[in-house]
């Protein structure tokens, strides 16, 4: 049993994948061919923003948006520590200050009422407020931006969200690696915030066979400042180079191949809804016995009113981290392939050591972290291979 099952999909659009590859190979444009422009063309469509702008990976796309607001050593950028490095690894890239703020336990997504804390925090200087990083003394640290996640395909709290970085003049980029195809009260991931990037890594919802991301915007001159920053800053002409860019450039096979998985993505985002609710059905009726601290054994993923997960992963709370371990004993021994995402917060990592957080300071992170785990999850997962990991995990329904 696959992780992630590539081979049934890829056998599903062979014909398509050759005829793409083939017609690159023909017209030899390799960096940035035809391909590209039809991919951004359809993309932006898809997730109904004005621009979109393709790159060399989804770290290149949150790296991309942060240069393109201009930021630099000072600035202050609020993310989560559940979640992958590369989001906080940007800012720190950049000379920037990353902050964090816990997530919501039901979600695993940035908590809006724990952002609206650690602004404060961050402005008035009081760690008692919420816990802050350490500030290079007499360097002033001023909030920019947010950069929220959208957790395992599903999109965070952008009401709440928007709102909040308004208020305080900050602005907001989308980090949608996991999440292209997801949907929130009528709107694409994507479209949120000033900037939404997404990665089209092959485990990806929209996954190429290397590494690919993509910008999108509605702002005229953030998506013009982005395609110059990518092919290292230029201007008028790749020899004319007006601001400091990168070498992030989407190869065009890359965006061939992306253009024949993207005609069938629809029609998996909707088989990866009934994979995630067969799951869930699978799981409900076994969430006891409840333990004296009132711990159900499983917590199934929670979705809003209003939300649809891209279930880039299916992640679930098991009672506590030697609960975990026994039940990946199981489905190890049974040859069931299974992820822990994510097993270390970044405030804990060693790459943030400097800026001072101890354990304690983002408690839901770290007890997620502890608790969580990942099965396989992906449009062609069958119902009898589902039936097997649940009696595997917890006896049969």
């Amino acid at each position: 049993m696959d992780f992630i099952d590539l081979k049934t999909q890829q056998s599903r659009i062979q014909e398509a994948l050759n005829s793409n590859i083939q017609k690159v190979l023909n017209h030899g444009g390799y960096i940035m061919g035809p391909e590209i422009k039809q991919l951004e063309t359809k993309l932006a469509a898809y997730t109904g923003t004005k621009h979109a702008i393709s790159c060399a990976s989804g770290t290149d796309a949150l790296l991309m948006a942060l240069m393109a607001y201009g930021v630099k050593p000072g600035d202050a950028i609020f993310t989560t520590p559940f979640t992958f490095i590369a989001t906080a690894e940007v800012i720190s890239l950049l000379g920037a200050m990353p902050v964090f703020v816990d997530i919501d336990p039901k979600t695993y997504n940035i908590d809006p009422a724990k952002l609206a804390l650690a602004i404060k925090a961050l402005k008035s200087n009081d760690p008692s407020i919420y816990p802050l990083p350490i500030t290079p003394n007499p360097l002033p640290i001023t909030p920019r931006g947010v950069i929220p996640v959208d957790l395992f395909g599903l999109t965070a709290d952008y009401d709440a969200i928007e709102s909040i970085a308004k208020e305080h003049g900050l602005f907001v980029i989308e980090d949608a690696a996991q999440s292209f195809g997801a949907k929130y009260k009528d709107r694409m991931a994507c479209s949120f915030g000033n900037i939404g990037c997404t990665s089209f890594f092959p485990a990806k919802p929209l996954g190429c066979y290397g590494d690919g991301g993509m910008c999108f915007t509605n702002d005229d001159h953030l998506a013009e400042v982005m395609a110059s920053i990518r092919v290292h800053g230029k201007g008028g002409h790749k020899y004319d180079n007006v601001r400091i860019g990168i070498n992030g450039r989407l190869d065009t096979l890359q965006a061939a191949i992306l253009l024949a998985k993207f005609e069938i993505f629809p029609e998996e985002v909707e088989l990866r809804q009934t994979v995630a609710q067969r799951y869930t059905d699978l799981l409900t009726n076994n969430l006891s016995p409840i333990t004296s601290d009132q711990r159900p054994a499983l917590i199934t993923p929670y979705l809003p009113r209003g939300a649809r997960s891209a279930w880039a992963q299916y992640s679930l709370l098991a009672r506590d981290e030697d609960h975990r371990t026994a039940i990946l004993k199981k489905l190890q021994d049974n040859k069931i392939p299974s992820a822990i995402y994510y097993p270390k917060p970044l405030h804990m990592q060693d790459a943030f050591a400097d800026l001072g957080y101890k354990k304690g300071d983002f408690p839901i992170s770290e007890d997620s972290a502890n608790r969580i785990f990942s099965l396989p999850m992906h449009p062609y997962l069958k119902a009898e291979d589902q039936t097997k990991i649940a009696e595997i995990m917890i006896g049969h329904p």
